[in-house]
């Protein structure tokens, strides 16, 4: 990979919002998609990534003076796996590993590091270690709430349902709030209850009092409301969101997804290139390179990056399958698609990785073997345009009219504005 490229992924990005609660432990919170992005998502109170730096420099400084002190070096570790996410540079993962590890050398079992390492792992995908991880730090604190933001994230991701709703609930219990109503949120969206996943959003903005706190919570209802093919709404919570803080990069993906979908493709371009810019997520190159295709440009250099941070992430532990598996069954090899595909499924059998699997065996030619899969993604009644939209091709490539039109018309009323020629504008981000 050229240097060029990596320095780009690593230094690119600014504003972006993660969680960070300097205590005992950082508390990772945000809502937990499944992965449109093949991310996850883990914030409580978000904050900006020059606050991170400040907060890293502090801890460095102190270290320096208190070599012993194991929370200090449990808040530095779980800092940097904060920044990773924040400056989609997954570099900072080794630092992290390093300092928590220090962390538990030092005071071995405390659930600080616990909670961080948890929270490292995850970021890394790991999510069966995640909670392994998790478990004990809440064993070593029963009244930690970052252990049950992990067990939620991770339940989602491994296709843990019930465990996640769990995990919720006690969070609820022990501290109501932004990083708990948002999981909430997800929680009742998979179920397909927008309704209530709206509320709970709307606790969490009641609950909101910074302007990231308030950006972060806008960005989501405008989330919902995209989703839902209301792109006048949509915007509106984006621009709401943007007002209550400039520098947030979600928001300003959100408003070139809506302009994207509203076919003002030319904004849309314009908003993209600032996104990734500050922002290289895969995602969010994804999206860019998909809205140029539209637009009839090239969108090599798009894919150019998206091939150097899968690099990136590679040499830096992060297993990735689910955003290649994407990738190459949208537009790329079919068969590859299906390596990436059954490998994620095998680690992560979420709704996601089900779908994941079943459209790129739509591709390959095996619908027979898509269809399950393609059932097993639409199964929690999750009202998401592009699961149906796969169920209903593979369902039309079979020869099943009446159960592809069933599926047609449940695309329909999940998203009347979904697209099909723009994929990656419909997963969660």
């Amino acid at each position: 990979m050229k240097t060029s490229a990596k320095t780009r992924i690593a230094t690119g990005a600014l504003g972006a919002a993660v969680a960070l609660t300097l205590g005992a432990a950082l508390i990772p919170g945000e809502r937990t998609p499944p992965a449109a992005t093949g991310q996850v998502r883990l914030a409580e109170i978000p904050v900006s990534a020059t606050s991170l730096k400040d907060a890293i420099h502090a801890l460095t400084v102190r270290l320096q003076r208190l070599p012993e002190d194991h929370q200090a070096w449990a808040q530095l570790g779980s800092a940097y796996v904060q920044q990773a996410r924040v400056t989609a540079d997954p570099s900072f993962y080794p630092r992290a590993e390093r300092a928590l590890a220090r962390s538990a050398a030092l005071s071995p079992g405390n659930f600080a590091a616990l909670t961080g390492q948890a929270a490292l792992a995850a970021g890394r995908h790991d999510f069966a270690e995640a909670v392994r991880l998790a478990r004990l730090s809440q064993a070593a604190n029963p009244y930690g709430q970052g252990a049950q933001a992990v067990l939620a994230d991770a339940y989602t991701q491994l296709g843990r349902y019930a465990e996640a709703t769990r995990a919720i609930g006690r969070m609820m219990e022990l501290r109501p709030g932004v990083a708990s109503f948002t999981r909430a949120s997800y929680d009742a969206e998979l179920k397909g209850d927008r309704a209530e996943a709206r509320r709970m959003l709307e606790h969490a903005l009641d609950d909101a009092f910074s302007p990231t706190d308030i950006a972060y919570c806008r960005h989501y209802l405008g989330e919902l409301a995209l989703h839902a093919g209301d792109l006048r709404g949509a915007a509106e919570q984006y621009r709401l969101a943007l007002n209550a803080a400039p520098d947030f990069t979600p928001a300003l993906a959100g408003t070139a997804r809506a302009a994207a979908l509203d076919g003002r493709l030319a904004d849309a371009i314009d908003l993209y290139g600032t996104v990734v810019g500050r922002l290289p997520l895969a995602q969010y190159v994804i999206e860019y390179a998909e809205v140029l295709v539209k637009a009839g440009k090239d969108p090599s250099q798009q894919w150019a990056l998206l091939r150097a941070q899968r690099d990136l992430m590679r040499e830096t532990g992060v297993r990735d399958d689910l955003t290649w598996a994407e990738f190459e069954a949208d537009h790329g090899s079919a068969a590859r698609a299906v390596e990436h595909a059954e490998a994620e499924y095998a680690r992560n059998p979420n709704v996601v990785a089900a779908d994941a699997l079943a459209w790129a065996l739509h591709r390959d030619g095996r619908d027979r073997e898509a269809l399950p899969y393609a059932k097993k993604a639409t199964a929690t009644g999750w009202r998401n345009a592009l699961l149906h939209h796969h169920r209903a091709e593979i369902e039309r490539s079979l020869g099943l009219a009446e159960e592809a039109a069933r599926s047609a018309a449940r695309v329909r009323d999940a998203n009347p504005a979904f697209s099909p020629d723009l994929p990656a504008l419909a997963r969660f981000s």
